[in-house]
């Protein structure tokens, strides 16, 4: 046992989550981007970080211990990217959400001593990527002009949040309820 990767997320629920991934199955089938396809249709609420495996119980009762109160409406709409190397589904800006956003990350820095998200600078921008590791820059722009037309609408209440931790892939380890 050593370190491992966990990231924690809200992972789309049904139907809208087989939605999303239909999107990145497209996206693998028509033109083999295979990058979006390693976790499953999410927002990020706290990026990627190692933690000792031996030590996951405390990880899980850290997060366990997290209450916001909040139950964000997330509402998607269309699609967005980032830096031509990324197409993602867009989350319609929400103040609930991000104050949820903001309450995990100083609850991690000060419960769990996770600094990078609370420490980051950078706004919180959610989305659900649907397309990025291995997008091209030559490719994006044949690719972006059809997601900009491209309609995606989907809706629902927040209840949970979930670690994911990775193997081969990021796979939802455990679930929290808000």
């Amino acid at each position: 046992m050593g370190l491992q990767k966990y990231f924690i997320a809200i992972i789309l629920p049904p139907p809208v989550l087989e939605e999303a991934e239909a999107v990145k199955q497209e996206l693998y089938d028509v033109h083999g981007l295979k990058g979006a396809l390693r976790s499953p249709a999410h927002i990020t609420l706290h990026r990627p970080f190692q933690w000792k495996e031996e030590k996951e119980g405390k990880l899980l009762e850290g997060l366990a211990a997290f209450r916001s109160g909040i139950h964000p409406t997330i509402r998607l709409s269309g699609f967005g990217a980032f830096d031509n190397r990324v197409i993602f589904i867009n989350v319609k800006p929400d103040n609930e959400l991000a104050t949820l956003h903001t309450s995990l990350a100083l609850h991690c820095k000060r419960n769990l001593r996770l600094f990078n998200e609370a420490d980051d600078m950078r706004e919180f921008t959610p989305h659900v990527t649907v397309a990025s590791r291995d997008l091209k820059k030559n490719k994006f722009n044949e690719l972006w002009a059809s997601f900009l037309i491209r309609p995606f609408e989907g809706q629902f209440k927040c209840t949970e949040i979930h670690l994911l931790k990775l193997a081969e892939r990021w796979n939802p380890f455990h679930s929290f309820r808000l």
